[in-house]
């Protein structure tokens, strides 16, 4: 089997496990998946968390399917990638994936009225923060070196740039 197909299988027996788990199995045992009343009592909270909760899952997709085309790997420490993935979302946040995950739960969150599941939220991103800072980028700093730091210097951690970063890396 080739590289590139043990990455595309990798990443999605990845995708199934860590953020499936995360983002689908965990809130499911919080809300159950059962509607209460809407935050503030209006039903566009359930329209801006559907809104979240795709967006969330558009960007986990797109950026789980860069990992394994483009970086040859995937998000799974185990099987990281031969590449550093700078285009796509990776051009406006430099972690769409932890992104999209928060944005899955938070919508979730907003679609049920499930004020647990918003409190879960902030926990996860908490510690995908401490996460990224513990281990991941002195990982990545240690795996790609300038190409990386040059990544960091322009494209901010958490909150997306307006614009794409528009990098020297093959698309």
């Amino acid at each position: 089997m080739t590289r590139k197909s043990s990455a595309i299988i990798g990443s999605a027996v990845f995708l199934i496990i860590a953020p499936g788990f995360v983002a689908g199995l965990v809130p499911f045992w919080i809300s159950r998946w059962r509607l209460d009343a809407p935050f503030f009592g209006t039903p566009l909270v359930r329209v801006a968390g559907g809104m979240l909760l795709t967006l969330g899952i558009l960007g986990l997709l797109d950026s789980f399917v860069r990992f394994a085309l483009q970086g040859i790997g995937t998000p799974a420490p185990v099987f990281p990638t031969r590449h550093l993935v700078v285009t796509g979302l990776y051009r406006y946040v430099r972690n769409p994936m932890y992104v999209a995950v928060v944005s899955a739960i938070l919508g979730q969150g907003l679609v049920f009225g499930n004020a647990a599941l918003l409190r879960y939220g902030g926990l996860v991103w908490i510690l995908f923060h401490l996460f990224v800072l513990v281990y991941e980028e002195p990982a990545l700093r240690a795996s790609f070196g300038d190409e990386y730091n040059t990544f960091c210097a322009h494209v901010p951690r958490w909150i997306p740039r307006l614009t794409p970063w528009k990098s020297c890396a093959k698309p």
